[in-house]
C-alpha cells in the first residue's frame, strides 16, 4: 500500500510575492523512474491524473503537444469537468538532472493566480520511485484557499498516479 505524505509551508520571497506558500505531497510509486518520467512527459497523463477534480482544454495551442516540451501552453480549466474556473498558462521548463534525480517545473500563472510553480521531482527508492511535486503559490489575499485547493488536487493526482500505476499504466481505467 502505497502513502502520500503532506508538507504545507509558507515562504515569503520578495515584497511581489508576499502571500506565497509552498506545498509539498510526495509518495512512492511501484515502477521504476525511466518509466514514471517517460509518463510525466505525456500530455495524457496530466488528463488522466486531473480526472475528477480539475479538466484542462487546450486553447493555444489549440492541442496540448503528445509529449511535453519547453514552452508555454494555454488552457481553460473547468472544475469536475464542466464548471469553468479560469484559465492557466502551463510553462515547461525542464531542469538539469541533480544526482539521480530527474525534475521538470511548471512555471506557470492563471487568470485567479499570479504564481502556480510545479517541480515534479523523480528519484530511484527501493526499486521504485520517489515521487515528489512542489507547488508555490500566489493568488494575493486568496493564496491561503488557493494552498489548501493546491493541497488537495496533488494529493488527488497521486492517488490517481498510484491508480496508473497499479494498472500498469492502462490509462483507460
Amino acid at each position: 500500500m502505497s502513502r502520500s505524505a503532506f508538507l504545507f509551508g509558507s515562504r515569503s520571497h520578495s515584497t511581489n510575492h508576499d502571500h506565497m506558500k509552498t506545498i509539498e505531497v510526495s509518495t512512492f510509486l511501484d515502477a521504476p523512474p525511466d518509466t514514471v518520467r517517460d509518463h510525466v512527459e505525456r500530455s495524457e497523463l496530466l488528463e488522466y491524473i486531473t480526472r475528477g477534480m480539475i479538466r484542462f482544454k487546450a486553447v493555444d495551442p489549440p492541442q496540448f503537444p503528445e509529449r511535453w516540451s519547453e514552452g508555454h501552453y494555454k488552457a481553460e480549466m473547468y472544475w469536475k469537468g464542466f464548471l469553468p474556473v479560469g484559465s492557466q498558462t502551463i510553462s515547461i521548463e525542464p531542469q538539469p538532472m541533480d544526482g539521480e534525480t530527474w525534475s521538470i517545473r511548471d512555471n506557470g500563472h492563471g487568470s485567479l493566480i499570479r504564481t502556480w510553480d510545479h517541480m515534479i521531482e523523480i528519484s530511484p527508492q527501493n526499486g521504485g520511485t520517489y515521487y515528489l511535486d512542489r507547488i508555490s503559490v500566489d493568488a494575493g489575499i486568496l493564496t491561503p484557499f488557493v494552498a489548501i485547493f493546491a493541497g488537495r488536487f496533488y494529493r488527488h493526482r497521486q492517488k490517481r498516479w498510484r491508480r496508473l500505476v497499479a494498472n500498469r499504466f492502462d490509462y483507460s481505467k
